[in-house]
């Protein structure tokens, strides 16, 4: 797929048009929120400590309520991150509404020209991948709600009031669950949006979606394999970025094209995306080529 220099060259400094705006400002105030959340899940310590001090003294009512005292205010945190993918969902069918369009005849004209939207879904997608490398290698957070949840049952049982309660009624608690039991929760709560997004629009072709999506895939591989294109880059995290994003699109492609990335009629050039991977130092992409497994 030839991909446009004017796309690859101003993609990194694009401003909304006027008829980009609305769903551009929209989606703005769901990404600003982004970077905090991620800065707090990076600050994400745990329990463990107070935990594994009540578990190993059941009979010790103090030790038993300073693990629950330290435990409330991070499930307060998991909440939150969980609604926060709630939006980010709402954010990408925006984006993709405006992305796949009728409105031009092609998806490269659709990027070319509401660049501003198309960097809005990069970054989401790079904040995606961010969120869950960094949940990865996090196993308190698991370990705290599945606590919370335990402790909070034998409450229950036993009518003990408890301080925390109003933080996540059951229902509630069981979604929570289920997003965290998921080892990408952030990257399956876009993948369920792109599909949901796809059957909900069943007049549009789904060619504009998945040539949306390989398109991106291809800006992102020729930026990062191109020499010329390279030495723009003004730092490594602009090359993470990049390299976040081309992973988010693939994957999300693999789940709404009815044959997925991997097959011979993919429009995305799978060995090339996974050469550039592999040249990249080992230790920055593994993440990343365990995402694509």
């Amino acid at each position: 797929m030839c991909v446009p220099i004017t796309l690859l060259l101003s993609f990194a400094d694009a401003q909304p048009t006027d008829a980009e705006r609305e769903v551009w400002e929209q989606v703005d105030v769901v990404l600003k929120d982004a970077k905090a959340v991620l800065d707090e899940l990076q600050a994400y310590k745990g329990a463990g400590q107070e935990i594994r001090e009540a578990i190993q003294n059941p009979n010790d009512e103090v030790l038993q309520e300073q693990a629950w005292a330290a435990v409330v205010p991070l499930v307060g945190k998991l909440k939150k991150f969980y609604q926060f993918s709630q939006r980010l969902e709402a954010a990408l069918h925006s984006l993709l509404g405006a992305l796949t369009s009728e409105t031009y005849n092609d998806p490269t004209q659709h990027l070319e020209r509401e660049q501003a939207l198309a960097k809005q879904f990069a970054e989401i997608l790079h904040f995606t991948l961010r969120f869950d490398e960094l949940k990865m290698t996090n196993p308190a957070i698991q370990n705290d709600f599945s606590y919370y949840r335990r402790t909070l049952s034998r409450m229950r049982i036993n009518n003990v009031p408890a301080d925390g309660e109003n933080e996540v009624n059951n229902e509630l608690a069981n979604r929570i669950s289920l997003f965290y039991a998921d080892a990408t929760p952030m990257l399956k709560a876009l993948s369920d949006g792109t599909t949901k997004f796809v059957s909900e629009n069943k007049n549009l072709p789904i060619e504009n979606t998945t040539d949306c999506l390989s398109t991106m895939a291809s800006v992102c591989k020729v930026m990062l394999e191109t020499p010329e294109y390279r030495s723009r880059f003004t730092s490594e995290e602009t090359v993470s970025f990049c390299l976040r994003v081309m992973v988010g699109v693939i994957i999300l492609y693999d789940y709404v094209h009815p044959v997925g990335a991997f097959a011979k009629s993919s429009k995305i050039d799978m060995k090339g995306c996974i050469k550039v991977l592999k040249d990249q130092p080992p230790n920055s992409v593994e993440g990343l080529l365990n995402a694509l497994r």
